[in-house]
């Protein structure tokens, strides 16, 4: 059986945790910030972790970070 393919747009996007649950960056930060509120740009700072039902469908595209 051959290899399993990763996903090269979502290892570039998304990391696994040592629990395996998974990191990415927060939405909404990469451009017109100026409408924005401060508490929104403020909050949006970093990373966080996805919802179950997203790493869900993450998981599928990086089979070997699991």
């Amino acid at each position: 059986m051959p290899k399993m393919k990763t996903k090269s747009a979502a290892k570039k996007r998304f990391k696994m945790t040592a629990s395996g649950r998974v990191k990415a960056g927060v939405a909404g930060k990469r451009h017109g910030m100026i409408k924005r509120s401060t508490d929104f740009v403020r909050k949006a700072t970093g990373t966080m972790l996805l919802a179950d039902a997203d790493a869900k469908i993450v998981k599928k595209y990086m089979p070997y970070d699991r």
